[in-house]
């Protein structure tokens, strides 16, 4: 087994150069049965915009803190030693900038090996040790306590997780081996793979709390006290139980059926080209038996692996953008020219509309004004949002008081007038120009003339509907993304008359509404949907030429996309992707695919047949009715389909580019990221296109100079 001791870990320190440093001051506390118990508190010095990270510096002033502590207990001074955090944060994991500087394998292996010597020493100091968890706690600070003989959590703490799958690696600090011994193989399927591949799901620490992870929960007001208190009664015989424990039953029978299980989901869903999923669930299945030790030594190899692999780079490249340019978007004027919103009105009173509503209310905390062309659609769309506004207080994210005065901030009336006092107008109406323009038209008759408006138009011309405004200056595009409430995107459209307050207001409401917005051009689809009715016209085309439709899906799987295009189709509606299609073909007629039959196939109720996951397994009865003597006798090969989208992509990007639709490559990454769920470990469309060759295929150039890849090939 690996002897941690009598490695050099001098050539990771040296990367350590500009790391935040992550202190470990230690203080006495004598408990109240006399005992003495040595608390750490782990402190960067910084507030708690700037988390504690663990780098090579900070885990070997840690690791030097241990060693002090464990001599103490040898020697009788101390009874325990407990390790906490600064306030609302114990360790947001390791210091991502630092892992990425490796320059070899054998340097990513240091970090795994680094991170097991002085982390791993927590359980062998001789005296039990106990993590309080009080605030964030993810990666290697949630190892921080698996590594701990005994942990309690903050009933508030922001969050738990172990994202690192999400990321392109794994646990790589006793996560993959301790976890499952500690709550069972299922609970840890679901912490460390599920969840990372649901847009990286976090725990609430109640959720930590039932699933096993955490030995007791206490309450923020009084945490460390009760932690302290819990502490002195275990030390004094107080038995802990962990029902979650895996018993020889468990690791004998639903360990390898939940392993094969899990396998077989991972292959359906995301299919088999990112490689942390699988490797977390190799170290997941050999968890069930064997030593600590041989543990930590898998997960030394397998991190070292994946950390020189192209998929780490990329993703390192993703979180880089969504972690730092998302939070400040380029080209967005100064907040200090936006005009204070203090009332909001939306046109409309449809699904959107009352998604819109729901979230402007909840966020802004502002009256909403919906309208609709008659009462009964008015009633409809305020009973929806109501409704929602219930099922929220149900679930305890809404307390009575709470509930009720969002409810009482939304108004329905058919009375346009009221808009007067809205300083910010929003559209949610069918997708066609002249009924912007209608609605529009009427709605500025009423409103002050430096009130916003906004459409949210996902693929027309932002100029064209605001052509017969009276103040064209101040309509800007606002973009959602389905569903309104968990998409983190909004695209912000300038036209060549948009004013800077406009945006300024623009920029700051979907701050305020917890969004990410990027700056794009008026330009047909803007970015996200410009990309993904390449996407879905490549599918169709496929199709049309006589290709079965799932051998299509499949076809597209190596883009890692979240699901496949008549799955995503399927999802935002046949009718609006007939829609975009046709957009896309009438200004770009050469570049983009549609086909008449496509509306045909949009006025049925079902169009395809799906699985349990939601996967497209095959086209209803009415489909393959309205689809005969449309199709094709010359299928694709998958090879084909799939050079045809990355080159058609390529070709796209390159022209969105060269055309000034957003400032540079990375913004459209950013949208695609976080507007179509592009994966972390694609770094987004770029870093995949360059990394296929299509970029050389295409303008035989690349994107990104040189292009981002893994240190296993440069």
């Amino acid at each position: 087994m690996t002897d941690y001791e009598k490695i050099d870990f001098s050539s990771i320190l040296a990367l350590a150069g500009d790391e935040v440093v992550t202190h470990s001051p230690v203080r006495d506390i004598r408990l109240p049965s006399g005992k003495v118990l040595a608390l750490i508190t782990l402190d960067n010095g910084r507030d708690h915009t700037r988390p504690n990270t663990l780098g090579p510096a900070t885990l070997t002033e840690l690791g030097e803190t241990l060693s002090g502590l464990k001599a103490r207990a040898a020697a009788g001074e101390i009874q325990a030693v407990a390790i906490t955090g600064k306030q609302y944060i114990l360790a947001a994991g390791a210091d991502l900038s630092d892992i990425s500087k490796v320059q070899s394998k054998e340097q990513a292996k240091l970090i795994a090996q680094l991170g097991h010597k002085v982390i791993g020493s927590l359980s062998e100091l001789g005296v039990p040790s106990f993590a309080f968890v009080n605030g964030l706690a993810l990666g290697g600070g949630l190892e921080i306590a698996l590594n701990s003989t005994y942990r309690t959590v903050d009933a508030s703490a922001a969050a738990v997780a172990l994202p690192e799958v999400f990321l392109g690696i794994i646990p790589g600090w006793g996560g993959a081996y301790l976890l499952p011994n500690l709550i069972g193989i299922e609970n840890a399927l679901e912490v460390v793979i599920s969840n990372p591949l649901k847009q990286n799901r976090m725990l609430k620490p109640q959720q930590a709390f039932d699933l096993g992870i955490f030995d007791a929960i206490f309450p923020a007001a009084n945490y460390l006290e009760n932690s302290l208190a819990w502490a002195d009664a275990v030390l004094g015989g107080k038995k802990v139980e962990r029902k979650n424990e895996p018993g020889k039953l468990e690791r004998l029978t639903k360990w390898p059926i939940a392993i094969k299980m899990a396998r077989g989901m991972l292959e359906s869903k995301i299919g088999t080209v990112p490689k942390s999923p699988y490797a977390a669930l190799e170290l997941l299945d050999k968890a069930k038996s064997g030593t600590r030790a041989e543990g930590f030594a898998r997960e030394d190899e397998a991190l070292s692996e994946l950390v020189t692999g192209d998929q780490f780079a990329a993703s390192m490249y993703a979180f880089d953008l969504v972690q730092k340019r998302a939070k400040r978007p380029v080209g967005a004027p100064d907040k200090a020219l936006a005009k204070k919103v203090t009332k909001v009105g939306i046109i409309g009173a449809g699904l959107m509309a009352s998604q819109f509503a729901l979230l402007f209310v909840r966020k802004l905390r502002v009256p909403v004004l919906i309208t609709d062309i008659d009462q009964a659609r008015v009633d409809k769309g305020v009973a929806y949002i109501n409704d929602e506004i219930g099922k929220l207080e149900a679930k305890g994210r809404l307390d009575a008081d709470g509930a009720n005065q969002l409810r009482g901030l939304i108004h329905g009336t058919v009375d346009k007038s009221e808009y007067a006092d809205c300083e910010f107008v929003i559209e949610a109406v069918f997708e066609e120009v002249g009924v912007k323009q209608q609605v529009f038209g009427e709605i500025e008759k009423y409103i002050a003339e430096d009130a916003i408006l906004a459409t949210n138009t996902s693929s027309l011309s932002v100029e064209e509907i605001g052509a017969k405004l009276a103040h064209p200056e101040r309509l800007v595009g606002f973009h959602f993304f389905n569903p309104v409430a968990v998409m983190p995107l909004i695209e912000i459209v300038k036209t060549p008359g948009t004013n800077e307050h406009t945006l300024s207001t623009a920029f700051v409401v979907a701050k305020g509404l917890g969004k990410n917005a990027v700056l794009t051009a008026d330009a047909p689809g803007f970015v996200v949907n410009r990309l993904l009715a390449k996407v879905m016209g490549e599918a169709a085309r496929a199709v049309y030429e006589g290709t079965p439709v799932a051998d299509v899906e499949k076809a597209f799987s190596p883009l890692g996309l979240p699901m496949g295009p008549f799955q995503l189709i399927d999802l935002v509606g046949w009718k609006v992707a007939a829609h975009v299609q046709d957009t896309m073909v009438r200004h770009f007629p050469g570049r983009f695919y549609a086909n008449e039959n496509f509306h045909a196939l949009a006025e049925l109720e079902q169009v395809v047949e799906k699985d349990k996951g939601g996967r497209v397994t095959g086209w209803t009865k009415a489909a393959e009715k309205a689809l005969k003597g449309h199709l094709g006798s010359t299928p694709a090969s998958a090879e084909t389909i799939l050079q045809r989208v990355q080159d058609g992509l390529t070709q796209e990007i390159k022209l969105m580019l060269d055309e000034d639709v957003v400032p540079e490559v990375e913004d459209i990454d950013l949208c695609l990221i976080l507007g179509a769920g592009w994966p972390f470990i694609d770094g987004g469309a770029s870093v995949y296109l360059d990394r296929e060759g299509a970029s050389e295929r295409v303008f035989d150039g690349t994107f990104h100079s040189p292009p981002i890849r893994g240190i296993a090939h440069v």
